[in-house]
This record gives structure tokens, sequence and C-alpha cells, in this order.
């Protein structure tokens, strides 16, 4: 791997390997050592390529790049599972959501410099990686939509980097250069047309019309002297095509795509505080034997929510009519009269468990954050307490405090993991709810509830 003071990832077109570098001292070389896996290296490039183009970590819509998909699956891919372009976004969409982010079992890369060893349950040879470890390689890869009309995220900003700390390299060449000669190249191997020495190739591809013979050069001199002619209507047409397409990108590609909910048609009043519902988890492991570890990771995120001061949290009783139904989040705000929805889902395998979350905000249809976590199922209670505070500290603090969710749930993991960390960290929480009304009553009442918290943890400090 090169070597860097700086937390980067380089993904190295040159040779198949993801070069991660982290501000933990984490570092690790994938490599991508076959036909199928070198094509899911090169998805991975182009999502990060299409985000430097937009200036900002951003869903990437695929099905404007399925030429170009088609292109990476038949030359470096080896037409690996199906070459159909209408297949293509089906496994390139289970793949990153299911496959790519299992670093503990890679699926589909080789992590040099370490050795699979036996793993507990029916899971086999395995990886042996830190939770962290896990967590933060899993949720670099988001999603939005599914299947044909899927939305791909690098998620960069999970792990602390920037698109400035992420490289692309082919050649000599790095970044957008090293990309339209990755491309390049693979064209020349494909004996494409030699003319393809532009460095835009794939736009051209994309934008071929179904009429290419239309003759665009022969007329030159009569075309720049219509132009002369009529310049200042040719600039107002211009400009008015430039309005228009502000106005479709306004409608079509900044709208949310599902759809959002009215607080018009709301049967309850909006609360002032914010309002949540927990829907509950839905089991997607082939055994429904585990419904009841599913439905529990519900109970105690909805108890964990209640006593988080300054927000509304819907019963469980209300949000469990909605148990093993087809229900949109915009269906469940209206009818319990709140903003945020959080959903999720529950997977065994053997001895390890996946857990998802995300929380949307019904009025506008965005996501505001989502997290997966992978764990060994030893301890069904502590690894119930542990997700649980992840999660509330990760909503508390989008919600209610504005701050940055990654730096309340390192505070949580770091000073409340155990048996009692969840109750002690429950109990502070609850304190400061009282502390924030501003009388005496209130606040001997949240001093009574702190020593509570220090005698059941006195090794957890208050503060960082």
């Amino acid at each position: 791997m090169v070597q860097s003071s700086r937390p980067s990832i380089q993904i190295d077109l040159n040779e198949f390997k993801l070069h991660l570098h982290l501000k933990n001292k984490t570092q690790l070389t994938l490599h991508f050592n076959s036909p199928s896996r070198r094509f899911y290296l090169s998805v991975i490039a182009l999502v990060v390529k299409e985000m430097e183009k937009l200036g900002k970590i951003k869903s990437i819509p695929l099905r404007e790049h399925l030429d170009l998909l088609a292109l990476l699956n038949e030359s470096i891919g080896g037409s690996a599972g199906s070459s159909d372009k209408e297949n293509l976004l089906h496994r390139i969409y289970t793949k990153w959501k299911d496959t790519l982010p299992n670093l503990e079992e890679a699926p589909l890369f080789k992590v040099l410099g370490r050795k699979k060893e036996e793993g507990d349950g029916a899971i086999g040879k395995i990886y042996s990686f830190s939770d962290a470890e896990k967590d933060g390689w899993a949720n670099l890869f988001e999603y939005m939509g599914s299947e044909e009309n899927v939305r791909l995220k690098f998620a960069l900003d999970k792990i602390g980097l920037s698109l400035n700390e992420t490289t692309i390299k082919f050649g000599d060449s790095v970044n957008g250069d090293a990309w339209d000669q990755f491309i390049s190249s693979l064209k020349k191997d494909g004996k494409e047309e030699p003319e393809e020495e532009k460095p835009e190739p794939e736009k051209k591809e994309e934008a071929v019309s179904e009429t290419p013979e239309v003759p665009l050069s022969f007329p030159q001199e009569q075309k720049i002297s219509w132009l002369t002619q009529y310049r200042w209507v040719f600039l107002i047409f211009m400009i008015g095509i430039v309005v228009g397409a502000v106005a479709v990108w306004r409608v079509y590609l900044s709208s949310p795509l599902m759809q959002v909910a009215s607080i018009d048609r709301m049967k309850y009043p909006l609360p002032d505080l914010p309002s949540i519902a927990v829907l509950p988890f839905v089991n997607i492991s082939e055994d429904p034997k585990q419904e009841f570890l599913c439905d529990g990771m519900t109970e105690s995120i909805i108890t964990a929510l209640s006593k988080v001061p300054r927000l509304f949290v819907i019963a469980r009783n209300s949000t469990f009519i909605y148990k093993g139904k087809p229900v949109k989040v915009k269906q469940v705000s209206e009818e319990l009269g709140v903003r945020y929805v959080l959903e999720g889902s529950f997977q065994r395998s053997g001895a390890r468990v996946r857990i998802t979350a995300q929380l949307i905000d019904a009025l506008t249809g965005q996501h505001l954050w989502a997290e997966r976590y992978d764990r060994d199922l030893k301890d069904i209670f502590a690894l119930q307490d542990e997700i649980t505070i992840k999660i509330l500290t990760a909503i508390q603090v989008k919600l209610t405090q504005g701050g940055e969710v990654l730096t309340a749930e390192k505070y949580a993991d770091k000073y409340y993991r155990g048996k009692q960390g969840l109750d002690c960290y429950l109990k502070l929480t609850e304190a400061m709810g009282y502390i924030h009304r501003w009388n005496i009553e209130d606040n001997n009442l949240a001093r009574g509830m702190i020593e509570e918290a220090i005698a059941m943890c006195p090794e957890k400090p208050l503060r960082s």
C-alpha cells in the first residue's frame, strides 16, 4: 500500500486494489483479484468519479451509465453473470447492498496481509476485524431506490473522509484523467474505432442519437454566417434552454423520490417537539423464530427514545399495528401525526447478526441518517443494548441537538458499554431533561438520578 500520514482512499485501476488509510491508523489493502471482482471495483470508481464531477458526496443514479456499465462488464468483468443490461442493474444493486459491505467474509475481494480463520457458527472462515472497522467499511455502501432505479453513494463522509482525500489511479494519471484513460484502454482492447483518443468517449456514447448520419460539418460557412446575423436571437434562445433545464432539474431531480406526508392530512396535530415513530424492525432471516429478537430490538429502541428530553415518541402499541404490513412512511406519518420515522431490519446467519436502521423525514422524503451493524450473537441482551445506544445517540443528536452523529456514537460506544451501560446512559439522559427545566425541585430530581448513575456505573465518566 502507498504509505501516507493522512487518512485517504486510493482506488488503483492498474492492479485493481483499494487502499484504505483511516484516522485511527487502520490500513487495509483490498485486492479485487478476478474478472467479476474487478468489475465491482470499477463500479466503485465510477461512483467516486461521478461524485467528484458533482463536487459533493451524493447518490449517483446508475441507469444513466448503463452503456458504460455494460462495457465494464464485457471487458474487465469477462461477462461474468449476465451481460444483459437489464440484469446488470439488479446484480450491482444486490452486491452493493449485501456483498460488498461484508468485510469479514470478503466474498468480492481479498484482504492482503491478513489470513482467514475459522469463525463461529455456520459462516466458515472469516477475517478478524474490530466492530468499528466492520461498521466503517459497511457504511461506505449507501443506496437509495432499488433494482433499475437504484442510486449509489460511496459514503466517504461516514468514515471522516472527503472527496479531496480519495484518489483514482490508472497509468500515471489520477482522478478524472485516470478514469478517462482507463475507459479508453478498455475500448481499444475491445477493438473499437481508433479515433477514441478524445477524453470524453462515454458522454459521446450516451448522447448518440438514433439518426447519427446527420452531416454536422458540411454547411459550416453558412452556419457561421447565420449565427453572426442572428446572434442576439440565438443568445436569447440559449438562455431559454438553460432556464428550462434548471426548471426540469428542480422538478425531477431535486425532489424526493418517495411520496411525502402532508400536515393537512394528519389525523393529529404535529407536536412542537421533534416527533418520531419507530416501526417494527423487519425480520429478513430465513428463520421466523427470530421474530422475538427483532421485536425486542424495536421495543428497546422505543423505550430508550422515550427517555430523551425534548423528543415526542409514539408508543409501542401504536406502531406495532403496522407489523407485517407493507406500509409507506407517508401513511405512518399522517396516521400517527409524526414528522420522523425510524425503520430497520434484522438478519441472523449462524452466530452473526446484521441490523440496519434508517431515519426518514416524512415531510421531505429525505433520509437523514442510516447505519448498518454486523455483530457476533454472544449475549442477545448486551447486543440489544449496544445497538440501541448507538441508534439512540444518533437520533438524539440529529433531531434535538443538530450535532455530529459520528462523534456522539463514538462517545457513547467508548464510555457506556457493558451490562449496565445502557441503563446508566438513559439515567443521565433523563437527568439532563430535568436540569434544563431550570428550577430547584427538578434540579434536585436530576441530582438524584445522576447519583444513581454514578452508583450504577462508577467507572463511567460523565463527560469526555
